[in-house]
């Protein structure tokens, strides 16, 4: 069971890719979905903290340095920080005043199987207006991510 299994939620979607890689770790996983990105997101990603900024939304602020991280609770890179953590699941994610998120990076071992899940609590009408455009840029966002880290992780496709 997915230790995200207990939050409160108004979204929730989620995505499953076989791996090749055998004997991963959980870090591994957490370090694969900050190195294994296409431009083209990082570049949606700065433009996004750029009107965040503007309406007083928490931002990245200077990345971190992927290398060091230890995908370890209260860790942090960007905007991302480390809330749970287990041997199968790290738990990702941000609280701010118009919505919480959270990402679940799943690892499980039976299936050899790598399953991304969003969920997404929205707490007034900013968050609201803000989710309107951003959830179809990540409908596209976290397949593209999900292939990335597959082909990081030893992927078959």
């Amino acid at each position: 069971m997915s230790l995200l299994s207990h939050v409160p939620r108004d979204y929730v979607d989620s995505y499953a890719i076989a791996l090749a890689g055998k004997d991963l770790t959980i870090e591994q996983v957490g370090k694969s979905f900050f190195s294994s990105g296409p431009a083209w997101v990082e570049a949606l990603f700065a433009l996004r903290n750029k009107i965040a900024a503007l309406v007083g939304l928490k931002t990245s602020g200077k990345e971190a340095v992927i290398n060091d991280f230890k995908c370890e609770v209260c860790e942090r890179v960007g905007l991302f920080k480390v809330f749970d953590k287990n041997e199968y699941e790290v738990i990702l994610g941000e609280d701010d005043k118009h919505l919480d998120f959270r990402v679940s990076l799943f690892l499980d071992k039976t299936d050899n199987m790598l399953i991304v899940s969003t969920i997404v609590k929205i707490h007034n009408w900013l968050g609201t207006l803000y989710f309107l455009p951003v959830k179809p840029f990540h409908k596209m966002i976290v397949p593209t991510m999900v292939k990335g880290m597959a082909r990081e992780l030893g992927g078959r496709f």
